[in-house]
């Protein structure tokens, strides 16, 4: 590019280290920024900002993004280039802004990790005495049974179980969503065994009110979803499972092993609580892979020759 050309960077930068008050750090990001874009600019035969258009900046942002870079530093450098060019705009120097239209693309979603049944079974089958392990085991069981989140279990009273019906009622969800869900055998005798013992963990004084949460800590009061986070990684430590698990762990566990038996995404997403419907797709990564290994041994096309 021209010298005139690359002076307006400096003016910009000095504006925004003088009128903006720009942090040091945010100043070099904005120059280093800019000067990669001349750079590509000078590569590209443009010899002056107003020769831009925005299939240069597209096919800038393509190039940089197969170098290798995350979506998260190209949105800011294109945030760079969008300021850099409003600022030429304000002043003349530009028709319309290039960048103004084009998005870095989206970042990979990153596949949440599961357990698998195998795991889920070394997990949860276990006969604890203790008071403690035997209110933790129906923590697991429960998060595992219903896919509940940390927050909402931390929330359930005793009056939300339906024993019954054998039904837990999540009141106050994210987004205010209120869902009744299934609870499996499994997690129903493990909850039968912990409020046949809860009263034990109940406050000792007469004058102290009912405490209405479904899960006490050692003290008789509601536990906090820091404690049944930590809980719940002890216990994996106890039964020898190489994780780190978390309840949300056994809340992506339960949707996938529920995905993958009953193919019926509507239901699981009824179940979790989601909103959105694209929400719930990213457990579909299961289905796909058994398919693909399926196919690859099934399909008269796809098996490989043997040697």
């Amino acid at each position: 590019m021209d010298k005139r050309a690359q002076s307006l960077i400096g003016k910009f930068i000095r504006k925004l280290r003088t009128e903006r008050r720009y942090s040091p750090r945010t100043l070099d990001a904005y120059q280093r920024d800019l000067q990669k874009l001349a750079r590509f600019c000078e590569q590209a035969g443009i010899k002056n900002w107003g020769m831009l258009e925005q299939t240069h900046i597209r096919r800038y942002v393509a190039g940089r993004h197969r170098q290798g870079l995350s979506s998260k530093t190209l949105q800011r450098e294109l945030s760079a280039c969008r300021s850099f060019f409003a600022w030429l705009l304000k002043n003349g120097q530009l028709e319309y802004n290039p960048a103004i239209d084009v998005r870095a693309p989206k970042a990979a979603r990153k596949l949440p990790e599961t357990l698998d049944a195998d795991q889920a079974m070394q997990l949860l089958d276990t006969d604890q005495a203790d008071l403690l392990l035997v209110r933790d085991h129906a923590i697991l069981e429960l998060l595992y049974s219903s896919g509940l989140r940390l927050s909402e279990l931390a929330a359930l009273n005793v009056t939300d179980l339906d024993m019954q019906e054998s039904m837990v009622d999540v009141i106050g969800g994210k987004g205010g969503k209120d869902r009744r869900l299934p609870v499996g055998r499994k997690a129903q005798a493990a909850l039968k065994r912990w409020l046949h013992r809860r009263n034990e963990l109940a406050p000792a004084e007469k004058a102290a009110p009912a405490e209405s949460a479904l899960f006490l800590n050692s003290r008789g009061t509601r536990m906090g979803a820091r404690n049944i986070q930590l809980r719940v990684k002890d216990w994996a430590r106890r039964q020898g499972l190489d994780k780190n698990l978390h309840p949300h762990m056994l809340r992506h566990s339960f949707a996938s092993h529920m995905l993958e038996s009953s193919h019926d995404l509507r239901a699981v997403q009824e179940l979790l609580g989601h909103e959105d419907i694209a929400t719930t797709q990213i457990y579909t990564h299961l289905d796909f892979q058994h398919l693909a290994e399926v196919y690859d041994k099934a399909h008269p096309r796809a098996r490989k020759k043997k040697s």
